[in-house]
């Protein structure tokens, strides 16, 4: 059985493939320090030496001179040395905050797998089901990173923070939210149901808020659920709080909500 190179074979295996020097790497990576002004991004040759043969870590800037130079995913070099981007959104309930704010990290995953095929052939939609035996395989699709750039994103994420209970119990905190910033314009009527009437994540002055939201003229009103500790909230808008879009998803656990009573 073959044994597994690590992350410094992996690198001299790259670097022959593509017909690569030591002095080659050591030459462009002082290119790309000169450009950003920070020798962090140089590699000289003694160190890469030691980066292929004694497997010593890179630092931060060395991986992204390795990466611009060996034009290869910066995630996949960390992935070599243990740090795999893709388990981020895993790892997002092993840490949590008291109050609610958006989630930038996984702007760099929600495109990294998407299911290719399902398994049952009959598959129902409108029923409810365990998509864990639904979905057969997915595939990687690296290659979209690149067009994220020219995306017009339409969604972003949230987190519900561990102390915000603005809208328990519908939303509990440390749910994690998806919200559409298409939708950022607050729509006064009545509602048939709390279900129906939409909640808005709102950027005030002091960090975000979930909330149902009202306008009265340039005032904002912050209306937490009826059974929420919480007060109603008026700011002026746009200059105290502005509403960042609607909430159209949402990933909670069940009856494990640290609630103070």
């Amino acid at each position: 059985m073959r044994n597994e190179l690590h992350g410094g074979q992996k690198l001299k295996a790259l670097r022959e493939q593509l017909g690569l020097t030591v002095r080659n790497v050591e030459t462009y990576s002082f290119r790309i320090a000169d450009k950003h002004g920070n020798n962090a991004y140089a590699i000289p040759k003694s160190r890469l030496s030691d980066l292929e043969n004694k497997n010593v870590v890179p630092t931060i800037y060395r991986i992204y001179s390795l990466a611009v130079i060996y034009r290869r995913d910066f995630r996949e070099l960390l992935g070599w040395y243990g740090s795999h981007i893709s388990e981020i959104a895993a790892d997002l309930g092993l840490s949590e905050a008291p109050k609610s704010h958006r989630v930038d990290s996984l702007d760099n995953t929600d495109c990294a797998t998407t299911p290719a095929r399902l398994l049952a052939p009959d598959f129902d939609p409108r029923r409810t089901a365990n998509l864990g035996t639904v979905i057969e395989q997915h595939k990687w699709f690296s290659s979209l990173q690149l067009l994220a750039p020219f995306a017009k994103r339409r969604f972003s994420y949230g987190f519900v923070g561990t102390e915000d209970l603005a809208m328990f119990p519908i939303l509990s905190p440390g749910a994690f939210i998806l919200i559409d910033e298409s939708q950022h314009k607050v729509v006064n009527k009545r509602w048939r149901s709390e279900h129906e009437r939409p909640i808005y994540f709102v950027e005030t002055r002091d960090g975000h808020r979930c909330c149902w939201c009202s306008m009265e003229g340039e005032q904002l009103i912050l209306q937490p659920h009826p059974l929420s500790p919480e007060p109603v909230r008026i700011f002026r808008h746009p200059q105290e709080a502005e509403v960042i879009g609607t909430i159209v998803g949402v990933a909670m656990q069940l009856g494990t909500s640290k609630v103070k009573g």
